[in-house]
């Protein structure tokens, strides 16, 4: 079927893609040469999912994210710089150097947070739904979760309100198929697509690793959600090609020919493979994002080293309220 997605969304979404896989690559580099980082969950062989999605959002919508949070976080517009600024510790980064890599958040852009606990951003996207429909507006909130987060009480009380509250929120499972070093099947008892139904809302199971696929299921999703629909779910099945963090060895419980198998089914390459066949976009478009892209990664380590540290007495800001002038104490 011919692709009905303009010139200017398909460059986005490459765009997109390749920013996402190309600053995790820079991540785990710098992790590897002895940057102080910590730790980090990457999101490579997942760029499909939060492309997809927030192909359709606006900078007022919502997002609520996990620890494998990156991804998400550039798709809804988070300036890669600053991204790498908080990785870094930064007081230029997006949470002034006190976050890190597991706690990116930007609310100007609808960011509500990377929480590390899983499957909490749930209930955060049903807070965010209902105060968009207290408001009378039409933006939504999207929450991506893990497989691993349907085993959670935050996931049934969470849908169980929304369904409730007809709040504007799109649950996106991304079904990674390993809860850390657990097959899913294993981890979650039936079938989680089978989740929506219980609930009696909308409920769609498609190839995580297809960002077309992912494309037409979130726009079929935020166009009912913006419509006062109410929430729906989407179980996106994908695969991430690195551990599940940065110091785990995958080949201890995978298969390197179950790891090659996904790795032919790359969202990128099959993009780019699809793109060019149907002519909706040159090798000259693509290959000019590629190298965009490569100066954006030099432009942001380079800032984020020549960013100063925060300073000791900034330790207790936004930590403690602040007394509002005029009022009680």
């Amino acid at each position: 079927m011919p692709l009905e997605i303009d010139r200017d969304k398909l460059l986005w979404i490459y765009r997109t893609m390749q920013l996402i896989r190309r600053f995790e690559e820079k991540y785990l580099e710098l992790l590897n040469s002895g940057v102080p980082f910590g730790t980090g969950h990457l999101y490579i062989g997942q760029e499909a999912v939060a492309t997809g999605v927030s192909a359709h959002l606006r900078k007022s919508d919502y997002i609520g994210s996990n620890h494998r949070g990156h991804g998400h976080c550039l798709a809804k517009g988070v300036d890669p710089i600053a991204m790498m600024a908080e990785c870094y510790g930064r007081v230029t980064g997006t949470n002034r150097g006190r976050g890190g890599s597991m706690h990116i958040t930007d609310a100007r852009l609808g960011v509500l947070g990377v929480n590390p606990i899983i499957g909490q951003s749930m209930a955060h996207c049903v807070g965010a739904g209902m105060a968009i429909n207290l408001r009378k507006g039409d933006d939504v909130a999207v929450s991506y979760l893990g497989d691993s987060a349907v085993g959670c009480g935050v996931f049934n009380e969470s849908i169980n309100l929304a369904t409730i509250m007809n709040a504007p929120v799109i649950f996106v499972c991304e079904n990674n198929q390993y809860a850390v070093t657990t097959p899913v099947e294993y981890a979650i008892a039936g079938k989680i697509i089978d989740r929506a139904a219980a609930y009696g809302i909308p409920g769609v199971k498609i190839d995580g690793m297809d960002v077309f696929a992912v494309y037409e299921a979130a726009g079929e999703a935020v166009e009912r959600a913006r419509g006062g629909g109410g929430p729906s779910f989407i179980e996106a099945l994908t695969y991430r090609y690195e551990g599940h963090w940065i110091k785990d060895d995958h080949t201890k419980y995978r298969t390197m020919d179950e790891v090659d198998k996904f790795r032919e089914q790359d969202p990128i390459p099959a993009f780019r493979k699809r793109v060019l066949a149907e002519q909706s976009l040159t090798a000259e478009d693509l290959d000019g994002i590629d190298a965009e892209i490569e100066r954006l990664m030099d432009e942001m380590v380079e800032f984020a080293e020549a960013s100063a540290n925060p300073e000791a007495d900034e330790l207790f800001e936004h930590v403690f309220a602040e007394p509002v002038s005029g009022g009680q104490s």
